[in-house]
């Protein structure tokens, strides 16, 4: 499916709610980066992003949340992760999702790593990534 098909998909389902709002991570070509590698233990992933699902939606006043990750080796351009949020109201639709990636980027269990002129670079996430995470703690 591709994130036309789920964003399409997720609107179907959710078409009463208030608000719906989504993100778009794609590989960046910052740095020379020739290709992104992400890898996962799924039953630690899965496991992991259902947690994280069940937080955001006690969280937050939902009526939908959609997190989808890719895994394998992506180009520049490409998507990485799609994360969608369906609300009563904009404000949660808006958090949720933000909350989601924040996490998703600094707190998942994914390994990154860039291909790059030199060779493979494992990645690490910045201190913003968990400067970011701190606001919803």
């Amino acid at each position: 499916m591709s994130i036309g098909e789920g964003l399409a998909a997720f609107d179907a389902a959710y078409s009463q709610a208030g608000a719906s709002t989504s993100f778009i991570g794609k590989v960046r070509p910052d740095g020379g980066v020739e290709a992104l590698e992400l890898s996962h233990y799924e039953p630690l992933t899965l496991a992991g992003m259902q947690a994280l699902a069940e937080t955001i939606a006690e969280r937050f006043v939902l009526d939908g949340l959609l997190m989808w990750h890719r895994v394998g080796v992506m180009t520049p351009g490409q998507p990485i992760v799609l994360v969608a949020a369906a609300a009563p109201h904009r404000r949660a639709a808006f958090d949720a999702a933000d909350c989601a990636m924040d996490h998703l980027k600094s707190a998942a269990w994914f390994w990154k790593r860039e291909r790059r002129e030199d060779g493979w670079h494992w990645i690490e996430p910045r201190s913003d990534d968990y400067r970011d995470l701190e606001r919803w703690k």
